[in-house]
């Protein structure tokens, strides 16, 4: 739970470049964005605006808007006279986002076992490399954006811009619960499940492709719910 650890000030945010007019929103949204799912702010704790101001070298209204654009997207809750805190994770909202994830991905995975060009093979291949040196670094930001990248070569090679979107749009909250569940173990397991589809992806074994995606997945949710359980502060239950 050491992602969870409360910081006295937002030096993980860093001082926006002048850019051209119009942007200071998007880029202060972005920020945010970033910091809420990489939890530098928990779930639960309040956003001071202040403080995000001074951080950014913004004025107070442009992180009011993007305040409100996170609330719209459920990363955010605005509480009248209280303030802005980063959103609890709701646990319906995963579960119905990994039922997405496990349906579309099984269902790329399937496709990917006969339509993937060598040359994504290939770079399947040297992710998961790099994938095993970060498990023994205990390189947890390195691992994490490893396997976000494996899942985006499977679907990019299959030229699938629709359901990549459709995937891309159900990852904020759901990259959060990865971080959560962020561990030397999780990330070796992850890297044993990640083989087992690359093995099927190898010999052209669809079915065997899509069981061991929708495996993959099913996993991260079983230990969600276990998780869950043992930090209830974390989430919203309905």
């Amino acid at each position: 739970m050491d992602a969870l650890d409360k910081r006295k000030r937002y030096d993980f945010l860093v001082p926006l470049e002048r850019g051209a007019r119009g942007q200071t929103t998007e880029k202060v949204e972005a920020s945010l964005r970033a910091a809420i799912v990489a939890l530098d702010f928990a779930p639960g704790e309040f956003i001071d605006k202040g403080s995000v101001c001074a951080a950014l070298g913004v004025s107070r209204f442009p992180v009011s808007e993007a305040l409100t654009r996170l609330a719209a997207e459920g990363l955010v809750e605005i509480l009248p006279q209280r303030g802005s805190r980063a959103a609890r994770i709701r646990l319906p909202e995963i579960r119905e986002s990994m039922l997405i994830r496990r349906a579309l991905e099984g269902m790329v995975a399937e496709a990917a076992a006969t339509r993937l060009s060598p040359a994504a093979i290939e770079a399947l291949r040297g992710n998961l490399e790099a994938q095993q040196e970060s498990v023994a670094r205990g390189d947890r930001p390195g691992f994490y954006a490893l396997d976000l990248e494996f899942h985006t070569i499977l679907v990019e090679g299959l030229g699938m811009p629709r359901v990549a979107a459709v995937i891309d749009a159900s990852r904020a909250n759901i990259d959060r619960v990865r971080r959560l569940l962020s561990s030397p173990r999780r990330h070796a397991v992850t890297l044993a499940e990640h083989r087992e589809l690359f093995r099927a992806l190898e010999v052209h074994d669809a079915p065997a492709a899509r069981r061991a995606m929708e495996a993959h997945l099913e996993a991260v949710v079983e230990e969600l719910e276990r998780f869950s359980v043992e930090h209830a502060e974390v989430f919203v239950q309905a």
